[in-house]
């Protein structure tokens, strides 16, 4: 097998943990085309990403110490497995209750991508190559969301909605070789896990500390603006404002590339900053950009520009927050890291998955539902900072 560090190791890692995002995103251009072929309205079309992100959420409480009694590459070789197979599942379903089950199944596969690539680069590269490395990775994936939906516009244009399930799979297929025939096992100590009742006791004791309880919510209500966009766009930019699926993909590439921007930005100014006051700099940007989607929206002004152009300023806030929230929930846990950002994942996935749904249930064939829903989370990141990190700060 190559090197362990080799790049084909490292191309391999960068595809596992890209595994998400493209299954998230990938589709999205699709969804109104679904609804159509499989006669589905709205709500139930935009179950297939609120049960991904709810199967995506309770694996992640799964894969690390599973990884851990048992080894990277079984956990990884079981989670793309199972991927490919429920994206030929996804591809051949003839109803769109196949097809939400089939997208559960494909969530708890494509959870061990992320979870454990990170895993692996930590036990390849130690603690510095680690950071070095993720970064590389951070950037390639960077391209998922930004370049998936334009790709999977013209797919569903071409040739419809199956086509991008093929893609997934031949995905999912590609990364399963990739690790049967070029990873070795990476974890040294295997065997070791923690038990039940010390995670429980582990998580219990996260939610006691107020700091984390707070960056874990800012972190998640900023998501949860960031989830209504990618689970109610479709419909708005496709249905309501008249566009083709190719062009919607441009549009959701524009808007991630509000992220982009502000992620670097926020790289390059937090060391002068801060982190403390990074996060509620970017929770302001975030209201800012959904108080002013809704408020033109309920005022009647409906247009690309008037969607888009708030959205690509969340979005910039969000590459403020999602980085340095996560950096102060994990921070005062060193030794518990990996419990620490399993359950801000497992938080921030469980609601935004009922974001998801709330966003599809109230749709009225308008743009408001999700403007609404977008600035209400802008406005609670504020008021979780607020109230719950700068006041226990305050208090000590």
């Amino acid at each position: 097998m190559p090197r362990p560090d080799s790049l084909l190791v490292a191309v391999l890692l960068t595809l596992s943990v890209g595994m998400g995002p493209m299954a998230t995103d990938f589709y999205l251009p699709a969804l109104p085309t679904i609804g159509a072929s499989l006669t589905a309205d709205v709500a139930t079309v935009q179950l297939t990403l609120s049960v991904f992100l709810a199967g995506f959420a309770l694996a992640q409480l799964v894969y690390g110490p599973l990884s851990d009694r048992y080894g990277r590459r079984p956990a990884l070789l079981t989670g793309f497995g199972l991927f490919t197979l429920a994206s030929i599942g996804c591809a051949v379903a003839t109803s769109i209750e196949m097809l939400i089950v089939a997208r559960f199944l494909q969530a708890l596969g494509a959870c061990a991508g992320p979870v454990l690539g990170r895993t692996v680069v930590r036990d390849v590269y130690g603690t510095e190559g680690a950071a070095r490395m993720l970064a590389y990775i951070g950037a390639a994936m960077a391209l998922a969301p930004l370049i998936g939906p334009i790709i999977g516009g013209y797919l569903t244009v071409w040739f419809g909605w199956r086509a991008n399930f093929v893609v997934l799979t031949l995905y999912g297929a590609m990364t399963f070789l990739g690790v049967l025939l070029a990873l070795a096992e990476t974890n040294p100590q295997l065997g070791e896990t923690t038990g039940p009742v010390r995670m429980l006791r582990d998580y219990l004791g996260f939610l006691r500390h107020r700091i984390y309880v707070g960056y874990v919510l800012c972190h998640t209500a900023t998501y949860c603006g960031l989830f209504a966009f990618i689970s109610g766009s479709s419909f708005v930019f496709i249905e309501v404002l008249g566009l083709r699926p190719n062009r919607y993909g441009l549009c959701f590439g524009a808007a991630v590339a509000g992220y982009i921007v502000g992620a670097i930005v926020s790289g390059r100014i937090v060391r002068h900053l801060g982190l403390e006051r990074m996060v509620p700099l970017g929770a302001s940007i975030c209201a800012a950009g959904g108080l002013a989607m809704a408020g033109l929206v309920l005022a009647g002004i409906e247009t690309v520009w008037s969607v888009l152009g708030p959205m690509m300023v969340y979005m910039f806030g969000v590459g403020f927050v999602l980085p340095n929230a996560m950096a102060g929930a994990l921070g005062p846990f060193p030794t518990r890291a990996g419990a620490a950002s399993a359950l801000l994942g497992f938080t921030q996935m469980g609601l935004a998955a009922l974001v998801g749904i709330a966003v599809g249930a109230a749709f009225d064939g308008t743009a408001r539902p999700m403007a609404v829903t977008i600035a209400l989370s802008g406005l609670a990141a504020m008021l979780v900072h607020r109230g719950l990190v700068r006041g226990a700060a305050g208090a000590r």
